[in-house]
């Protein structure tokens, strides 16, 4: 793998402009793109507040941020990706958008370009499989919030070169992260194991094994996670959750990866969680309290 130069952002919503923060906060000239102006102008104002928060913990200089801003260039246009790189893609957990979009940008960017999905529980082999460069193909999957986050799975996939691998594991370094290596296995490492956890913790709440306040509690207290299973999943997003389980389950056809009957009906309701303001808490209040499910 060439020395990276140039990075393309597929996508400028929560874990795509997060991703285009990091590799401009890296020193990378960073193309963020979006297919329309509204998400586009909304990403970027989400980074800005970003940039600016850092500023004001003084964990960068003004100057930086000035610097920063300007290795960030927003655009609509596919074609503004054509001397990139490297092109991270962070778009809708859909493996036919996905493979629609890497269609799309195969025959514009230059041939030598790494292709990286950020996916979380789609396997990288079926959205390869839609290019003509499956040798130069990997999973770079970054954890919310991008620019806070150490953790960086890189995955690799049957027809994944050793170079395209290896760079992206130096690419990740670069960025400040800390690369773990993965498999294409639907899930990869961090997903695999903690989704069923996830459900599990919803379960309990269905089957009313303890409340929502003590079964997070019991996590954070007695096994010192930094926050319990039912605020973490509302922090994900009870969809988001609901989709990569529903993956998971269509790969692996394993019980485990099932969703509850009260997640499925909490996704139906629109209680996604933080980003709903809605879910095993409500975020109307300061701080949140526990949601009213009828159970």
């Amino acid at each position: 793998m060439s020395e990276v130069r140039k990075v393309g952002v597929l996508g400028c919503g929560l874990m795509g402009g997060g991703i285009a923060q990091v590799c401009a906060t890296a020193g990378f000239e960073t193309v963020v793109r979006e297919a329309d102006s509204g998400p586009l102008e909304r990403g970027m104002a989400s980074i800005n507040r970003s940039l600016d928060g850092a500023v004001r913990r003084e964990r960068i200089s003004a100057e930086d941020r000035e610097a920063i801003g300007a290795r960030l260039h927003p655009t609509t246009n596919l074609e503004d990706l054509a001397e990139c790189d490297i092109v991270i893609e962070a778009v809708t957990e859909d493996l036919a958008l996905k493979q629609q979009v890497w269609a799309d940008v195969d025959g514009i960017v230059q041939p030598g370009a790494i292709f990286a999905s950020n996916t979380s529980s789609l396997t990288i082999a079926a959205m390869a499989s839609s290019t003509g460069r499956a040798d130069r193909f990997v999973g770079l999957h970054f954890f919310n919030p991008a620019p806070a986050m150490r953790l960086v799975e890189v995955v690799r996939t049957v027809t994944t070169s050793d170079e395209t691998f290896e760079g992206t594991m130096e690419f990740a370094r670069a960025l400040g992260k800390e690369p773990i290596a993965a498999k294409d296995h639907s899930g990869f490492i961090v997903n695999l194991l903690l989704i069923p956890y996830l459900l599990d913790a919803i379960r309990a709440v269905e089957r009313g094994v303890a409340s929502i306040e003590d079964i997070d509690a019991g996590m954070r207290l007695g096994a010192a996670h930094p926050m319990g299973p039912l605020t973490l999943a509302d922090f994900i997003g009870l969809d988001t959750l609901n989709s990569i389980a529903e993956n998971l389950l269509a790969e692996h056809h394993e019980p485990r990866y099932g969703s509850p009957p009260l997640l499925r009906r909490m996704v139906l309701a629109g209680m996604y969680g933080r980003k709903s303001g809605m879910g095993f808490y409500d975020y109307s209040a300061d701080p949140p309290t526990v949601a009213q499910l009828g159970l």
